[in-house]
């Protein structure tokens, strides 16, 4: 009996120590992502997802391989700009030339020389079908998990094409659909387009809308297909990091730091969904404990409890928020069909005048 109980004492001790250290990492890297969305540092999508992987493994990552797997990618790149010219005869051939080179390096194999002087391969990076939403081990959302392994989903896919645009000079935008991120860029040729780094296709605003989960009103109110800002892409790197520290800390984990990442972030974002959503979400956690301490059946029960009422009623407000813009949540296996289907029905989703610039180089 008296083992039993040690080996419980010890258990509940080792996890305060686990949560504390991972507590304090988690800090750290609110503080400094923060500081990239208050503009009191400089602000860096590369570093701001470096800094979220990085709490998630606890501090652990090489910062130094990162680095220089990011410098690689680019020296190729910058390589193809310099090697290729591609017929286009706009103003802004030059920033195009950019995109053409990063959509290479993505999406295609490209012939190499090694320090040794022979031929090799740089294979193109792939979707990854195998836990997608990151159910089994969170690090699969991860742009270091791309690096390493060639495979990745479409959060990892677009973030990396963003750190490598900026390490070029590219102005690159993520944009938000359903479960869903891609990137958007802009020509004197044809304006805003889209580039789906998921299937390597340039799709246009059809397909995105043809899943039948972009409400009209969602897209007046800047939910789903936006061009985001600097500052807004960061702030899609502080929800990344409140998703993580509870997928790290499981019941260790503090409502507080979670509703603290999403204050932050709608402050800069205010119609990040996603940001919205995980507020909601906590604020029903807090209710649903209030409930359990109170012994209550329904929500009723404990309305004349002030901090109970007042807790239910913000948690309403926000879903009816959330609905009145034009969220509607988009079941995962209706997801994969959408995405499948952009491969599946090319001919008829794809910016052909894109693909065409895309593929003219000599």
């Amino acid at each position: 009996m008296r083992i039993y109980a040690f080996a419980i004492i010890y258990s509940l001790l080792i996890n305060i120590s686990f949560a504390q250290d991972n507590q304090q990492g988690y800090e750290q890297a609110f503080e400094k992502i923060n500081c990239m969305l208050n503009g009191s540092c400089t602000a860096s999508f590369k570093e701001a997802v470096f800094t979220v992987e990085n709490a998630y493994f606890s501090n652990r990552l090489d910062k130094t391989l990162f680095d220089n797997k990011v410098l690689f990618l680019t020296q190729v790149a910058k390589q193809l700009i310099a090697s290729r010219q591609l017929i286009y005869d706009f103003q802004d051939k030059a920033e195009v030339a950019k995109y053409a080179a990063l959509f290479t390096v993505i999406t295609d194999s490209i012939q190499i020389e090694t320090a040794e002087g022979k031929k090799a391969y740089l294979m193109p990076f792939t979707y990854d079908f195998n836990d997608i939403w990151g159910y089994k081990q969170w690090s699969n959302m991860f742009v270091t998990k791309l690096l390493d392994t060639k495979k990745g989903n479409c959060h990892s896919m677009p973030y990396l094409y963003k750190i490598l645009a900026d390490e070029i000079g590219a102005k690159a935008h993520i944009a938000v659909a359903p479960n869903h991120f891609y990137i958007k860029h802009q020509s004197k040729a044809s304006g805003w387009y889209n580039t789906e780094l998921t299937s390597g296709i340039f799709p246009i605003d059809a397909w995105l809308m043809a899943s039948g989960y972009i409400h009209l009103d969602a897209i007046v109110n800047k939910l789903y297909m936006e061009a985001l800002s600097d500052k807004q892409m960061i702030a899609l790197c502080m929800i990344d990091l409140a998703k993580g520290y509870e997928k790290k800390l499981g019941f260790l984990a503090t409502n507080e730091f979670v509703l603290k990442c999403t204050e932050a972030a709608l402050q800069h974002y205010p119609h990040y969904i996603n940001a919205m959503i995980l507020k909601a979400e906590t604020k029903k956690k807090e209710f649903d404990g209030l409930m359990k301490k109170y012994g209550a059946k329904y929500p009723v029960d404990i309305f004349q409890i002030n901090e109970a009422k007042a807790l239910f009623d913000e948690m309403t407000a926000l879903y009816s928020k959330i609905h009145e813009l034009g969220y509607r949540k988009m079941p995962e296996e209706m997801y994969l069909d959408w995405l499948v289907s952009l491969k599946a029905e090319r001919s008829k989703y794809e910016n052909k005048e894109i693909a065409n610039f895309k593929s003219q180089t000599k």
